[in-house]
């Protein structure tokens, strides 16, 4: 059984952290020991903090025990003061903690190919680390110190309960433009207090990755600097060590991609200019990369995404973009129902349109209209696959807000 719980990353056993936010200067802290994972940008421009970060993991055993992450510079397209700056960030916070630099992460968000200031860095660590700790407010101050153009932060935690014992799961997010498709300019930090060897974690965050961050759409853009780092506190009574379990392994999983999806969906909801949430299933798929293609798409397609924002009931946007999505279907099969999570209308079905009169455009405008609305498209290829994709409308005040970056 998988429940909410508060406290979001300190509420999980092992796991201490604070930050601080002055003007667009953030900083945070998070210090937990154990094996752990991480997953980073695909963009071959690739900032400092990701290239220090990646070779750590690859090079120490896959073990980390404490994360330094700073907002307002990306510390990307640097140089090798980028890479100066990103190990000085680690070196500082290690000589603080008395820990070995080889197991400090570090992470970056903001303004690409501004040179990183450090000073201000280490100024900004010696007010976070006397207020390191578990506490409720410690992970809301955390959340906000990652923050750029992101309106609220965002975090979540579950418990769960096996045969074998509870563990917790809880992670935190920054993220809300330059979102798609490998991630997007988004830093992620999530902890458990399970004890899970290094290369199980590897495997359950690459799954979960999948099927989370990389199904949200914002703009289509891939950052410079987007990680998510998995820990394992190891403080729990629950031990995977082994697949030979593999219930205990898909409970993990369950638990890892419930936090995961609903950090997800956090990102997508407060995309840049954002007012509504899109959530798109695709059904009826051959392969899973076709369903994911085609629900991708949609959530992509800049005319759906107007659409949606307008209240504009164009629902053939919708098929056109699963069209060129370059999934198999035929386009004789397919069907496609449109929901507010309460009421719903049928537009399509195998491939025949159900009513397209004003009655029925009325109600779709109606349902666009809500905070969150659901797209549901079945290829009708009688494949058994399917995929969800999170996104948000395109508004006025996305240009506005990437118009003004750094002014």
């Amino acid at each position: 059984m998988i429940k909410e719980i508060k406290g979001g990353i300190c509420a999980v056993d092992g796991v201490k952290a604070f930050g601080i936010k002055e003007g667009k200067k953030g900083l945070a802290i998070i210090t937990a020991k154990g094996n752990a994972a991480g997953v980073h940008t695909k963009n071959k421009v690739i900032a400092a903090p990701n290239i220090v970060t990646k070779e750590k993991l690859e090079t120490n055993g896959g073990f980390l025990e404490a994360v330094i992450v700073n907002s307002g510079n990306a510390n990307a397209f640097t140089g090798e003061d980028g890479l100066k700056d990103a190990n000085g960030m680690a070196d500082a916070l290690a000589g603080k903690l008395g820990i070995d630099t080889k197991f400090v992460a570090v992470a970056s968000t903001g303004v690409i190919g501004r040179k990183l200031h450090i000073d201000i860095i280490k100024e900004q660590m010696c007010t976070v680390l006397p207020n390191l700790s578990s506490s409720e407010k410690a992970n809301e101050e955390t959340m906000k110190a990652i923050m750029t153009t992101d309106l609220v932060p965002k975090g979540f935690a579950v418990e769960a309960e096996t045969a074998l014992g509870t563990f917790r799961v809880g992670g935190i997010t920054k993220g809300s433009g330059m979102i798609e498709p490998n991630m997007g300019t988004m830093l992620a930090f999530i902890y458990t207090d399970a004890e899970v060897k290094s290369e199980i974690l590897k495997s359950a965050l690459n799954d979960a990755v999948r099927k989370t961050f990389n199904m949200i759409v914002v703009d289509g853009d891939t950052s410079t600097n987007d990680m998510c780092l998995l820990t394992a506190t190891g403080k729990s009574d629950v031990v995977i060590n082994s697949y030979e379990k593999p219930d205990v392994c898909a409970e993990f999983q369950n638990a890892l991609e419930t936090v995961m999806k609903e950090l997800a969906k956090m990102i997508a909801k407060d995309g840049e200019g954002a007012t509504k949430l899109i959530e798109c299933t695709v059904t009826g798929a051959y392969t899973e990369d076709d369903a994911i293609a085609a629900a991708k798409a949609i959530v992509r397609s800049p005319l759906v995404k107007t659409a949606i924002y307008g209240n504009d009931p164009n629902w053939g946007r919708i098929v056109a973009a699963a069209g060129y999505s370059g999934a198999e279907f035929d386009q004789t099969g397919i069907s496609l129902i449109v929901a507010d999570g309460c009421n719903q209308v049928s537009l399509v079905d195998k491939g025949k349109i159900t009513k397209n009169d004003e009655a029925t455009l009325s109600n779709l405008k109606t349902i666009m209209s809500a905070e969150t609305i659901y797209i549901e498209m079945n290829l009708g290829t009688g494949g058994k696959e399917t995929a969800t994709a999170w996104g948000c409308d395109l508004t006025y005040d996305y240009v506005k807000i990437n118009a003004d970056y750094t002014t």
